[in-house]
């Protein structure tokens, strides 16, 4: 306040000063104090640059008009400890935060962009600026705790020094801390109990910088030279292990002073001192300090060669260099832009900071048992306006508990074929891996997930992938195809065979007897049922779906309306015996001939008005098997498809009940018995049929519907015609008239 207003006593918001103006303030260090001479300042326009204070609140310009400063916001050191965390594939990290604007600003900001990353936060634990036991103690605890092994730190040295020392003497180990530029090249621990804890630590700082003659000005200063500077003579005690007389002390005493410490005589020489002091090679901060008096200087040159008329106040004006008004330099300061000693360009973005530089460390043990900072990485947004973090991985050394960079998740991650599960109540690193259903599939690692394969793909056996469908329908070329065409092509020859044997005794008792025209029928019939089997097996097309199920319904029609007609006939011939009967009119072809036409008849109606409304169609179906597109044939109308079942199972009822009606009728030739039998196989192998065609997908379908007409068939075939062929071909004695009417007599001797 004195400087402000010139007075010995402050008066606020009053300025007497002489013709040395108060030029800028340089400072503070830390953000803290920074924060509240930047409120002060900014009420009198006084420009403020600091060279340390790092907190992201100094860029808001409506509260600190005045405050720049030569050192990054800590909105971007987030930014990039959040990027070193992702470049090594880091989601499950620990935070320590100093109780301040520096510690919870800071890390407040590194937890929204570890959000944006994906990163989570294990832990969060406050560092107290004051030191506690019991919140050191806890702090220790979640430390050891927790799985997590990275840990970020905010904070200054000073208020971690304690809580790392109990972290040291709980033997912790197995920790990556990663250090913002608080405490990154902080010496205080440089000593031996911080080695093997804190070996391997990544830090952030500000990039380092060359001071021309600065080495040779550390070593010109002497506290005799540089009287106005108390700092001068304390670093000389301490660095000579010396102490200054106190000119005011009694000289009785002096001689006492000088036996427990030797006197400083002013002729020691800083150059014999190897100490890490006179190391500039490798200057951070002060070279920010630096740059912030090269600003002002900048400024003030400005000012100073400024031409009148051309100046950038009311009617071109300049500031008089003498007498000039704080916030006409603070205008010159915003406007300043310069190459520095290390060729970076020097100048203020509008919230009042500088171009964003960061060097990445490395702690690294030397020799001599101390740590050396080892720059393994750079991060610059004012270069080239990227900002990507340029790491040398190789260049790092890390704790002895690892080799390479260490695996620090919640979860491991989830290969391909998987996908996360988040656990209730856990953050979302924390996951479970499930495998992708039948029809899904992840290619990445830590997918949230699954996705569908396009419609003619389906996923590989890990389901990392997809792969081609395999087309299937039953053809010629596989097993199952092969023995049905086999069994369908000879069970059509064997009935042939008997059409032959039929046709060639046609003039026998037992041939003729039972309606050969009706048994010519039956056996073609059957012959065509068994060729149907071989319509159902290859590619479906629209020809053969629609062939498939009308052949099969009209031939199966004609097959039962011929039984049909069979077992009606002997119905009436037996009645036609009586003398007062009528039926003997109705005896002979017409009316066999007649019923199966009808009943046939009915039949072809149905499946013609089913191949106009609705006809059967090939279809590609991806969805009743999983990896498989099953070529088939859709039934059209499945009301004509039952429709057509339907008839042929009233046929078949109708049959079975008048042959089970007329079994025990007294004739020779009587085929009840054997229709009877044949009906029972029929009714019981298409009853069998419907559960096991709709249990059944694909080309098992196929295979179900060909089995029913193929034993079916040759149930009727071996019911009806193998006994009388036994007779024909094995037994010719009893293929005689005589035989069979004598048979005759006596039963019906018996059954009077």
């Amino acid at each position: 306040m004195w400087q402000l207003t010139g007075n010995k006593d402050p008066i606020p918001n009053y300025a007497c000063r002489g013709s040395s103006p108060l030029a800028a303030v340089i400072g503070d260090n830390q953000s803290q104090m920074s924060i509240t001479i930047a409120q002060l300042l900014g009420v009198y326009k006084q420009a403020q640059i600091s060279y340390a204070s790092t907190v992201a609140t100094l860029s808001d310009k409506s509260r600190f008009p005045s405050f720049l400063r030569t050192v990054p916001s800590d909105d971007l050191q987030s930014l990039v400890i959040a990027g070193l965390i992702t470049f090594f594939g880091w989601t499950w990290v620990g935070i320590l935060a100093e109780n301040n604007d520096y510690g919870l600003i800071g890390t407040q900001m590194l937890k929204e962009e570890l959000v944006k990353a994906g990163v989570c936060v294990a832990f969060y634990e406050i560092i107290p600026l004051f030191y506690s036991q019991e919140k050191t103690r806890r702090i220790v605890e979640v430390v050891k705790k927790m799985s997590a092994k990275v840990i970020v730190v905010f904070s200054s040295a000073e208020n971690l020094y304690p809580v790392m020392l109990a972290i040291v003497k709980s033997d912790i180990s197995g920790k990556v801390w990663i250090a913002s530029d608080g405490w990154t090249v902080s010496p205080i621990f440089n000593e031996k109990d911080f080695l093997k804890t804190l070996k391997g630590t990544i830090g952030i700082s500000v990039p380092t910088g060359n001071i021309p003659n600065f080495k040779e000005y550390l070593y010109n200063l002497h506290p005799l030279r540089n009287t106005e500077d108390i700092f001068v003579g304390q670093f000389w005690e301490e660095a000579f292990d010396c102490r200054w007389a106190d000119p005011k002390a009694d000289q009785v005493i002096l001689p006492e002073v000088g036996r427990e410490k030797k006197l400083c005589t002013g002729k020691e020489d800083l150059r014999t001192l190897k100490i890490r002091f006179f190391d500039t090679t490798n200057l951070r901060s002060p070279y920010n300090n630096y740059n912030a008096v090269y600003m002002v200087a900048y400024a003030l040159h400005t000012m100073y060669t400024c031409e009148p008329g051309k100046g950038p106040f009311f009617n071109g004006t300049c500031g008089d260099i003498k007498h000039f008004e704080p916030w006409q330099l603070l205008h010159y300061v915003w406007k300043v832009c310069f190459q520095n000693t290390m060729g970076r360009e020097i100048f203020f973005d509008q919230n009042g900071n500088p171009p964003a530089a960061y060097d990445i460390l490395n702690w690294q043990l030397t020799s001599n048992g101390s740590f050396a900072y080892v720059k393994i990485g750079h991060y610059d947004s004012g270069a080239t306006g990227a900002r990507d973090i340029k790491m040398n991985t190789s260049a790092i050394t890390w704790s002895e508990d690892y080799a390479q960079a260490p695996v620090s998740v919640c979860s491991e991650s989830c290969g391909p074929g998987d996908r996360k599960a988040i656990l209730e109540g856990q953050p979302a690193c924390c996951f479970d891996c499930i495998p992708c259903s039948e029809d899904e599939f992840s290619n990445q690692t830590d997918a949230t997930e699954c996705m569908k394969c396009p419609h003619d793909q389906w996923p590989t056996k890990k389901k990392d992938g997809c792969q081609k469908k395999t087309i299937e329908f039953l053809s010629y070329q596989e097993p199952l195809g092969i023995v049905l065409a086999v069994i369908s092509v000879l069970v059509a020859l064997m009935a042939a065979a008997i059409l032959v044997v039929f046709i060639h005794n046609r003039h026998t008792p037992v041939v003729k007897a039972n309606n050969r025209e009706l048994s010519y029928l039956l056996l073609l019939a059957l012959i065509l049922s068994f060729g149907c089997g071989l319509v159902f097996i290859g590619h479906p097309t629209t020809l053969t779906c629609m062939m498939r199920q009308i052949a099969f319904g009209i031939v199966f029609a004609i097959c039962i309306s011929c039984l049909l007609a069979k077992t009606i006939m002997v119905v009436i011939a037996f009645k036609a015996t009586k003398p007062t009967s009528n039926l003997k009119l109705w005896i002979g072809p017409r009316l066999p001939n007649a019923l199966v036409l009808a009943c046939s008849l009915v039949q072809v109606l149905i499946c013609v008005t089913w191949l106009i409304m609705a006809p059967p169609f090939p279809q590609i179906n991806m969805k009743s098997q999983m990896g498989k597109i099953v070529l088939e044939c859709n039934e059209g109308s499945l009301v004509a498809f039952c429709l057509m079942l339907g008839y042929m199972g009233l046929l078949s009822t109708i049959s079975f009940i008048v042959a089970f009606l007329a079994r025990r009728l007294p004739d020779s030739f009587n085929e009840a018995k054997f229709i009877t039998f044949s009906m029972l196989i029929f009714i019981a192998v298409w009853l069998s049929f419907i559960p096991a065609y709709l249990s059944t997908t694909g080309k098992y379908t196929v295979a179900v519907e060909i089995f029913a007409i193929l034993s079916s068939s040759a149930g009727l075939l071996g019911c009806i015609f193998f006994p009388k062929c036994y007779i024909i071909l094995i037994r010719p004695d009893m293929n005689t008239k005589e035989f069979l009417m004598g048979k005759a007599t006596g039963s019906l001797k018996k059954t009077k």
